[in-house]
C-alpha cells in the first residue's frame, strides 16, 4: 500500500451540551488534545451545526432543552448522516442505553464522567470507524478494501456496503461489524473477540452490545435470502453459507407460514 503524503488535519469534534460548565470542561480538554472543537447548546442547533461543521465525531448529551439526544441521532440517520456519535447521559439504566444504540448511537458515558475515560472512548470510537486514518489515493487493482462474500459486497474505501445489489446503509459501528464479520468468513468469532475488534480493548460497556448490533445487522443484511449471519450457541458468531439442514428448515418454516396465511385467509 502506497504511503500517504497528506498532512495530518486534527478530527474535527462537536460537543452537544447545555450546562454551560461541562460544556467549557470538554471544549478546552478536547483542544488541548489537539481536536478542533465546535459546540453548541441544543439538538437543533446540532442538526445545523453537523450540517455546516462536518464534524467526525458528535459528543451528545442526551438531556436537552428541544430534541433529546436520541432524536438528534435518529434525524441524523435518516438523513444520511452516519457520524459517530458518543452519548454524554446521567441514565445509568440498560434501558435507555439500548435506547441510545438502537437510535444509532456507537457509545456511552455516565455522568460524572472522567476526561480519560472520555478521551480514551473518543479514540477507541475513531479507531474503530476509519476516522483516524488520512484520506487515501486513488486505490490501485490490488487493494484488499473491497471484501466480497455470497451476494454480499463491502467497500471500505467509499464506505458502501450491497447485499444483492442493492445499496445498505449502515452506521458506522455495524459497518465495522460487518467488515470483521466478512474479513473473518466461514470462522467462529468470539463474543470477546468481536467485542476487542470492534468496540477496543478499552471497552467497559455490557457484552450484549454484541448482540444488539448483530440483531440490527440481521434486520439490514439478512431481509433476503439465504441468510448469512448465524449463531453458534454459547460461542459468538459466523458469517455463512446457511448448511443444507438449515436451508431445509427455513423452506418448512416459510411453508407453515405460507399454510397458516392460507388457512387464516379461508376462515
Amino acid at each position: 500500500m502506497a504511503e500517504h503524503t497528506e498532512p495530518h488535519t486534527p478530527h474535527r469534534l462537536l460537543v452537544v451540551e447545555d450546562e454551560p460548565s461541562i460544556r467549557a470542561l470538554l471544549e478546552s480538554t478536547l483542544r488541548l488534545s489537539g481536536y478542533e472543537v465546535s459546540s453548541v447548546m441544543s439538538g437543533g442547533a446540532a442538526l445545523l451545526e453537523i450540517e455546516r461543521f462536518g464534524p467526525d465525531l458528535v459528543l451528545l448529551d442526551v438531556m436537552l432543552p428541544d430534541l433529546d439526544g436520541f432524536e438528534v441521532t435518529r434525524a441524523m440517520r435518516a438523513g444520511g448522516k452516519n457520524t459517530p456519535v458518543l452519548f454524554l447521559t446521567a441514565r445509568t439504566d440498560l434501558s435507555d442505553r439500548i435506547d441510545g444504540l438502537r437510535a444509532g448511537g456507537d457509545d456511552y458515558v455516565t455522568k460524572p464522567f472522567s476526561l480519560d475515560e472520555v478521551l480514551l472512548r473518543i479514540q477507541a470510537i475513531l479507531r474503530r470507524t476509519g476516522a483516524e486514518e488520512p484520506p487515501s489515493g486513488e486505490a490501485d487493482e490490488d487493494d484488499e478494501s473491497i471484501l466480497l462474500f455470497a451476494d454480499l459486497r463491502l467497500d471500505e474505501r467509499a464506505y458502501e456496503v450491497h447485499r444483492a445489489e442493492r445499496y445498505v446503509p449502515l452506521s458506522p459501528t455495524e459497518f465495522h461489524l460487518l467488515s470483521y464479520l466478512m474479513a473473518n468468513a466461514n470462522r467462529v468469532l468470539t463474543r470477546a473477540q468481536i467485542v476487542q475488534h470492534v468496540w477496543g480493548y478499552d471497552f467497559a460497556g455490557d457484552v450484549r452490545i454484541v448482540e444488539t448490533y448483530v440483531k440490527y445487522l440481521r434486520k439490514k443484511i439478512d431481509c433476503v435470502e439465504p441468510p448469512l449471519i448465524h449463531t453458534v450457541r454459547g460461542i459468538g458468531y459466523s458469517l455463512r453459507l446457511p448448511r443444507e439442514h438449515e436451508r431445509d428448515q427455513a423452506a418448512a418454516q416459510s411453508a407453515a407460514e405460507a399454510a397458516d396465511a392460507t388457512e387464516a385467509a379461508e376462515r
